[in-house]
């Protein structure tokens, strides 16, 4: 079929889920012509390709990546008639006003199937995911972990993409050793997801061909773990789908694309942060789950913080830097370092902006409500120059870091320097143990 009579299509995306969607739905499909990828949220993605060598042999030129804002220009310029929404964390008026964008431009708008779009695997999947960014799946991915292997199972995460590097050499990742996060390059934000899988002894797969991902991981595991992104649906079939809710952020559980999908797909949704939320909109984040999946087994759960060498925070004044996406495309405005530095007595929170340049001034002007908290942004290794010098330039006592790595491996910290951790905390029944025991049951 010549490209004339295929239809011409515009994949819009944020360099993850519009890349598997591509990979599931059009790559080798003689029906479709995907002409172009745009690009949102994550910087330094526009401009480049998507490769021949993973976009399969309809491309053999492979893919331009261009920016969001162009996109009636490229539906003119391509003549396109379909364009696909495939990313994740943002409002139904964000998804909607694409939408509208794309149909007064000539276009069709269309999402793609949830379920249509996973991959079976030969094993058991445990899929964990979340409503927002900053809804705590970490934590509760490591703790799944945790019980998976202390049942004697071997376990593999496999994460959401975050491939901001070289798309070819990032087919395929495998992390078993924090050597392995240099060895692939990694940036901060890859590091935060990675590194505390690494250190708990689970290896993480990640990367871009999730097909081919998940062959290799099937060969290290009895279990797959998908160590979902953003509020992502899982790439993979779950056997059981575990969805984090946060009662910080009620109400968005039903208005941020896709959370509400991924709750209605939810065997089992944990409320975490009950310890710091009011009684008020727990019960009202519960009355939310429980009007769109009435039959998910609901968890209550806690993440209570430890901060090293706390007394050295009282009466002080603190930097505080939590991790990037949650204050940026998460809309947090505070995390476990500001949780943190208020718990231990800091005297005030210096504000970082006088003092941020180059790359770190443009996340404040893209997220301005960021505020008076320093995003661990890192996606470059200027960006991670800029934060260094930030961080130093800020006259503060103290550095709080609320980032789920070591943060101090990384950048240079010429301050006393804080690290935070956290740990998901079950309350009463059900718990993740007794789910996990059944669900143990069923695939010995």
């Amino acid at each position: 079929m010549s490209n004339a009579a295929r239809i011409n299509t515009i994949i819009v995306g944020a360099a993850g889920r519009d890349f598997h969607n591509f990979n599931m739905i059009y790559r080798g499909n003689e029906l479709y012509n995907v002409v172009a990828f745009t690009a949102a949220q994550i910087p330094n993605i526009a401009g480049r390709k998507y490769p021949a060598s993973l976009a399969g042999k309809l491309y053999p030129a492979g893919i331009p990546i261009f920016e969001e804002k162009d996109l009636e220009k490229l539906i003119k310029k391509f003549n396109v008639e379909e364009v696909v929404f495939s990313y994740s964390d943002v409002t139904y008026n964000h998804v909607m006003s694409i939408g509208s964008r794309v149909t007064a431009a000539g276009a069709h708008f269309k999402l793609l199937s949830a379920t249509q779009t996973m991959i079976k695997s030969t094993k058991p999947v445990v899929s964990v995911c979340a409503v927002r960014t900053g809804s705590g799946k970490s934590q509760t991915g490591r703790k799944v972990s945790a019980l998976l292997q202390g049942m004697g199972f071997r376990v593999a995460a496999v994460r959401h993409p975050m491939p901001y590097g070289d798309l070819e050499k990032q087919k395929v990742q495998r992390y078993a050793t924090l050597a392995d996060l240099k060895k692939h390059k990694c940036t901060i934000e890859e590091m935060e997801e990675y590194e505390p899988h690494i250190v708990s002894g689970t290896i993480i797969y990640a990367g871009v061909d999730y097909a081919a991902i998940l062959e290799q991981a099937e060969k290290d595991a009895d279990v797959i773990i998908w160590d979902g992104g953003n509020n992502d649906l899982p790439f993979y079939k779950p056997d059981i789908h575990i969805v984090v809710a946060d009662p910080l952020r009620t109400g968005d559980e039903l208005r941020y694309f896709p959370s509400e999908a991924n709750l209605r797909l939810a065997d089992v949704v944990v409320i975490n942060k009950i310890d710091s939320a009011t009684p008020e909109n727990v019960d009202r984040l519960r009355d939310n789950i429980r009007s769109v999946n009435p039959t998910a087994k609901i968890i209550d759960a806690a993440s209570p913080i430890v901060l090293e060498k706390s007394d050295l925070v009282a009466g002080k004044r603190v930097l505080v830097i939590e991790d990037g996406p949650t204050l940026t495309h998460g809309e947090m405005t505070f995390g476990a370092g500001t949780v943190a530095a208020k718990k231990f007595g800091a005297a005030e929170l210096i504000d970082p902006r006088p003092y941020v340049s180059g790359e770190m001034k443009k996340t404040y002007d893209t997220y301005p409500k960021i505020g008076v908290l320093l995003p661990a942004m890192g996606y470059s290794d200027k960006q991670i120059r800029d934060l260094e010098a930030t961080v130093n330039r800020v006259p503060c006592d103290v550095v709080i870091i609320g980032t789920p790595i070591d943060l101090k491996r990384i950048i240079k910290i010429k301050k006393p320097a804080l690290r935070v951790t956290y740990d998901l905390q079950e309350i009463g029944e059900p718990s993740l143990q007794t789910v996990l025991t059944e669900f143990a049951k069923k695939i010995k």
